[in-house]
This record gives C-alpha cells, sequence and structure tokens, in this order.
C-alpha cells in the first residue's frame, strides 16, 4: 500500500441524508453517486439498510450503477443489519459491510447499559459474522473521541483480529481538540500490535467546528481513510467537508498526502448536492462557498488584479470556477473600478476615472454593492456618455397564471435593445414558466446555475431578495432582484443576470 495515499470515504449519501429535510430519492442517489465516482472518490457508503425499505433499494440500485468505487452498507452489531447489508450489497462489484458499537464509557453505561467486556465481545462477533459475506468489512468505534485510549485499543486490536480490514476511530460528538485526537490516532498506531493489518479511518463531526482540523491531525498521525462529505452536510453541525480535506492536502503537497480526487469537479457536485438537499452553501463556506473567491476591499482588490496569489492561496479553477469575484463596494478602490470598466469595454483613455470614481463612491454609499447596470448608468452621465438607455433588456409585462390544477403559464413582454417582444410558455411553476418564455424570446444556450431567495426581514409582506447564477459560454454571471413578489424578484434577478452577459 502507497502509505502517503488517503483514501476518501464519501458518506453524504448516508451520514450527510441524515439530515432533517435533507432526503433524496433513489434516483436522486445514483445521480449523486456517479458524481462522486468521477469526482474519485473511493469509496461510498450508500446507506443504512435495515432502516427503511428505501434505504435498503438505494444500495441494491447505487450497487448496481456504481463501477470503480466500494459501495458501502452501514450496520449496527447484530446479525439482522449485518444480514440486510449483505443482501442489498449482492450486485455490488466490491460491496464493504461497516458495522460497529459504541467505545466510550458514556455509551457503554448510557446507551447500552452493558459493560466493557460484553461491548467488546459483541465487537468482535460482529465482526466475525460480517466477514463471512465480504472480505471488506470495516468496524466503526462510536464515541472513539471520548474513549478511555486504552480500551480503546483492546478492542481495535480484538476487531482486527476477527477479521477488519478498516477500522473507524469517529469523534462522533466533535469533542476532541486537533491534538487530543492526533495523539489518540498516534496512541492506537504504537499500542496496537496488529494495526499493520488495517487502515485507521477517522470520521469527524463539526459540533465545535474542528471535523476538518481534527481530521488533518489524524492523517499526520498515521490514518489514511477520511469520512466526509459534500459541503460538510450531516447530523447537527455537519460532518467533515470532503472538499476541504482535498484542497488542504493539495494545497500544502509538502506534508506529502494525497488523495484521487480530481478537485475540478468539487464546484459542479457542492452545487448538485446544495441543490438536491435544499441545503444552501453559506456565502463564507471555504472553497465552495460563494464568497470564496470574492473580493470587496480596495486593498485586496488592488493586490489580486496585480498578482493572483496575493490573496488567494487556491486558483479556483481548481475546483471548478471559473475566475474569481471583484465586488464592487465603497470599500473599492481605483483599480477594481479600473477593472470593471474595461470588462464592460470602456475605453479608458477617453475617461477622467478620478472623476469617476468619486461619482462611484458617492453611488456605492447608498448601495449595498454596485452592479454593471449601476455602472453603465454612472458612465451615462455628462460627456462621457457610452451607455444609450434602449440598449440592453428591460422587463414591459408579466403575467402568470398558476395554481391547482392550473399548470402554471407566462406571458412576457421584454424590450430588447429598444425593439419589444413577447412570448409565452409552461413551466413546473411560476418562475420556471417565466424563465422558459424569456428563453421564447431570447433564444440562447444559457443555463441557471444557482436560485436561492431569501427574506429581508420576515412576515408575509416581506421584500424578497432573489439571487441567481446562470452560465453563459463556460462563464459564470450573477443577477440580483428585490420585490415583495417572489416571481418579480426572480423575473428581476434573471434580467439583470442576462445584462450582464449582453
Amino acid at each position: 500500500m502507497d502509505n502517503n495515499r488517503v483514501y476518501v470515504f464519501d458518506t453524504t449519501l448516508r451520514d450527510g441524508e441524515q439530515v432533517p429535510g435533507c432526503q433524496l430519492t433513489t434516483v436522486e442517489k445514483i445521480e449523486v453517486a456517479k458524481k462522486l465516482e468521477a469526482l474519485g472518490v473511493d469509496i461510498i457508503e450508500a446507506g443504512f439498510p435495515i432502516s427503511s425499505p428505501g434505504d435498503f433499494q438505494s444500495v441494491v440500485e447505487i450497487s448496481k450503477a456504481i463501477t470503480e468505487p466500494v459501495i458501502c452498507a452501514l450496520t449496527r452489531a447484530n446479525t439482522k443489519d449485518i444480514d440486510a447489508a449483505a443482501e442489498a450489497l449482492r450486485f455490488a462489484k466490491r460491496g464493504r459491510i461497516h458495522t460497529g458499537i459504541g467505545s466510550s464509557d458514556m455509551h457503554i453505561k448510557y446507551k447500552f447499559n452493558s459493560t466493557r467486556e460484553e461491548i467488546l465481545e459483541r465487537a468482535v462477533k460482529a465482526v466475525a459474522y460480517a466477514r463471512k459475506f465480504t472480505d471488506d468489512v470495516e468496524f466503526y468505534a462510536e464515541d472513539a473521541g471520548r474513549a478511555d485510549n486504552e480500551y480503546l485499543a483492546r478492542m481495535i486490536e480484538a476487531v482486527i483480529a476477527a477479521g477488519a480490514t478498516t477500522v473507524n476511530i469517529p469523534d462522533t460528538n466533535g469533542y476532541c481538540l486537533p491534538d487530543q485526537y492526533g495523539a489518540k490516532i498516534k496512541y492506537l498506531v504504537d499500542n496496537v500490535a496488529n494495526i499493520d493489518k488495517a487502515i485507521i479511518s477517522v470520521h469527524c463531526h463539526n459540533d465545535l467546528g474542528l471535523a476538518t482540523a481534527n481530521t488533518i491531525a489524524g492523517i499526520q498521525y498515521g490514518a489514511r481513510q477520511v469520512e466526509c462529505t459534500i459541503n460538510g452536510i450531516g447530523e447537527r453541525a455537519g460532518n467533515t467537508s470532503l472538499e476541504e480535506v482535498a484542497m488542504i492536502l493539495k494545497t500544502h503537497h509538502t506534508l506529502g498526502y494525497y488523495t484521487n480526487i480530481n478537485s475540478k469537479g468539487i464546484y459542479e457536485i457542492s452545487n448538485m448536492v446544495s441543490s438536491m438537499m435544499r441545503m444552501p452553501v453559506q456565502p463564507n463556506k471555504a472553497i465552495v462557498g460563494r464568497n470564496a473567491f470574492a473580493h470587496s476591499s480596495g486593498i485586496h482588490q488592488d493586490g489580486i488584479l496585480k498578482h493572483r496569489e496575493n490573496y488567494e492561496i487556491l486558483n479556483p479553477e481548481d475546483v471548478g470556477i471559473n475566475s474569481n469575484s471583484i465586488i464592487l463596494t465603497a470599500r473599492s478602490g481605483r483599480h477594481a473600478l479600473k477593472h470593471h470598466l474595461e470588462r464592460l469595454g470602456y475605453k479608458l483613455d477617453k475617461i477622467n476615472l478620478d472623476e469617476v470614481y468619486e461619482r462611484f463612491l458617492v453611488m456605492a454609499d447608498s448601495k449595498k454593492d454596485v452592479s454593471d447596470a449601476d455602472l453603465m448608468q454612472l458612465m451615462g452621465d455628462g460627456d462621457n456618455k457610452v451607455y444609450d438607455d434602449d440598449k440592453g433588456i428591460k422587463v414591459t409585462l408579466l403575467q402568470v397564471v398558476c395554481g391547482d390544477p392550473l399548470r402554471p403559464m407566462a406571458t412576457v413582454k421584454l424590450l430588447v435593445n429598444g425593439e419589444e417582444k413577447e412570448a409565452s410558455a409552461a413551466g413546473n411553476g411560476p418562475v420556471n414558466a417565466t424563465i422558459n418564455a424569456i428563453h421564447e424570446i431570447i433564444k440562447d444556450d444559457i443555463d441557471l446555475d444557482e436560485f436561492s431567495i431569501q427574506a429581508m426581514h420576515g412576515g408575509s409582506e416581506d421584500v424578497s431578495k432573489v439571487n441567481m447564477r446562470v452560465k453563459y459560454n463556460g462563464q459564470s454571471y450573477y443577477g440580483f432582484g428585490y420585490s415583495t413578489d417572489i416571481v418579480n424578484a426572480s423575473v428581476n434577478a434573471y434580467v439583470d443576470a442576462l445584462n450582464k452577459i449582453y
């Protein structure tokens, strides 16, 4: 085994799906599993077969659909669970049974009402029974983060002797500090006589915001499998984030560890999981958040435009994002303003940049951020007018009919470069119908890549803020809209993005 290779065990479809409201259909799970396979994940934990008929069937169908990764099924330490997992995995090209039991005195006493010796016996029996179905058995010592290290070492040595090929040391409650967790892994490496017969796996939760830090500490002290989820979703505060671990190891290559993750696929699968599970990614989320490569400070913008690595240790293209985003705010400097004006096609040798910058600051003080349309309005003042008010796209009419059992229909009139055009279309909802109608007019290959709605204050009469990201010719464009009417806000955001394209 390559001692520097770190295996990636993804549990988005098991631990990640345990989040309330994030349940997926079997078809959706297969779609995510195929993306995980393309990403280069080594093991996919497809579900907990005994928990429900739906979970059982999902493991069956994922096993049929996936070729390269190992397909793993979770069980508790009893024969019924293991029987169900073995049956669900019967079509897997390579199947793994993941069984285990609590290892901390807290769990032994208050969860199982048992003793250390009885729990140890149950652990060994479960592993030995699972080995009757497959040579690939992983054992999890639940709540290992709070377990006594000496007892934990006894348990791990016993289950390896019984046939476990991977031993999972979970910080189930996100309790450990990185030095404590790293020391725990080191203790097992130093005190389990047969530890060389198994791969040590780390499964950390984020209750104190330390999941990724603990995972990296575990790797540094001997773990060679990481258990994680896309976007860090999971029970309570979530699991270790796959994208964070992959990019930490890629960025700090001097550590000597690597994964087989194709990092350029990270952003795409992040958006897929967020959309399917209805779990928006927080804007400041590392690696995949909307603001992860956005810069609004004038000092930072100036530094980025001079040399990207001044303020970015990652290249956004390495995770599948086209470029960084220079956001214009009242804190932006002349360099950022010049960058956007050039991008919009203004000839700066005909412009007094200092004078424009002073007017820009007045505008920026009254707005949270300044859009392309705002800049074009700004540049329409005085003798430097290069933006014609008749250019661009404007909504002059929007009519939507929807309800049950009516199919949503929308009629839209647009003023496109001064010419009025009209179209109608149906959709699976009022917003979808409206966008379809706009497409009938625009007739261009534009993909809606991100769509989020946020109530500004709360209440049924609240103003809705809609953020959209669309893709056109491989580039991303953002649109923003506000209205007390969600459909109006959505149309405003979409047209805002279109105007940035055209």
